[in-house]
């Protein structure tokens, strides 16, 4: 759980406030970078309480995201991103709102979340049917489930791991297979919730293998973030980030994950045009 800054020409400077149990935020933010961006980190105050709706809730705190955003003044980003899935949809689509506008008052710069790069993401890609995966428990799930119902979208499955610590330890082979449980009913995108849940290396094998674009938390964070920057994010084989992949090509294998069939390229124009 995090807010993030990145900026500003000669070159472009970035900051990010990391909460201290997300890990997964360092070992892969950074991937989405373009060489001309720097990404920097920074914890928020550590909050002695198991991932649940009460700690989403206590990490969204307009006081503490101020506070956040002023120490992070120096590195003068051009734009901040509050790197944090539960505790930006914890409040709604204008609790959502809300905390984009706090942090804006307080850097006077531009100002994303992880759930409205979601939103936003979403409406990139046209989709209206989307499948979701959470490492949470199910009531923090629901509340992702009703966030993204009052955008307008249908969540047409869902499936959750009902973790409340060590969210960062999960494999690549964990998030594939809740991914495959989650994926029916006629979805059009499946999201992968929470900036604590590694998933660089395993989003091209999953689109390969579904067929649909699949976004994670951290991907649209950091495609947001660097979109206000006029400026597109760093991920070969993924459908948000490169406009190539929306056609679903069949993708080399991801160490970790079972062998996907290729398809013939006529089969992939047939695939990607449905």
């Amino acid at each position: 759980m995090d807010v993030s800054f990145l900026g500003g020409p000669r070159p472009q400077r970035g900051v990010g406030v990391v909460a201290p149990f997300d890990f997964a935020l360092d070992r892969e933010l950074w991937r989405w970078v373009p060489d001309e961006v720097s990404l920097h980190l920074t914890r928020t105050p550590y909050v002695p309480v198991e991932v649940s709706l009460d700690l989403a809730r206590l990490v969204s705190e307009h006081e503490t995201l101020h506070d956040a955003v002023r120490t992070l003044t120096a590195v003068e980003p051009e734009v901040v991103a509050y790197a944090c899935t539960s505790g930006s949809f914890v409040g709604g689509i204008a609790g959502e709102r809300a905390m984009c506008a706090a942090m804006t008052l307080a850097g006077a710069l531009p100002s994303v979340t992880t759930s409205g790069a979601l939103l936003e993401a979403l409406t990139e890609l046209g989709v209206r049917r989307v499948a979701l995966v959470t490492p949470y428990t199910v009531s923090v799930t629901r509340a992702l489930e009703e966030y993204v119902a009052q955008a307008g979208v249908t969540v047409t499955g869902c499936a959750y791991m009902g973790l409340t610590r060590h969210i960062w330890k999960v494999p690549y082979r964990d998030v594939a297979d809740m991914a495959r449980k989650a994926v029916r009913g006629g979805a059009e995108a499946l999201f992968i919730s929470c900036t604590n849940l590694p998933t660089y290396d395993v989003i091209p094998q999953l689109e390969a293998e579904l067929r649909i674009p699949v976004i994670s938390a951290n991907q649209a964070t950091m495609w947001a973030a660097l979109r206000r920057l006029g400026t597109r994010a760093v991920g070969p084989y993924q459908a948000l980030i490169d406009p190539a992949a929306r056609l679903g090509p069949a993708l080399p294998d991801v160490p970790g994950l079972p062998d996907v069939p290729r398809l013939p390229d006529e089969e992939q124009q047939q695939e990607g045009s449905t």
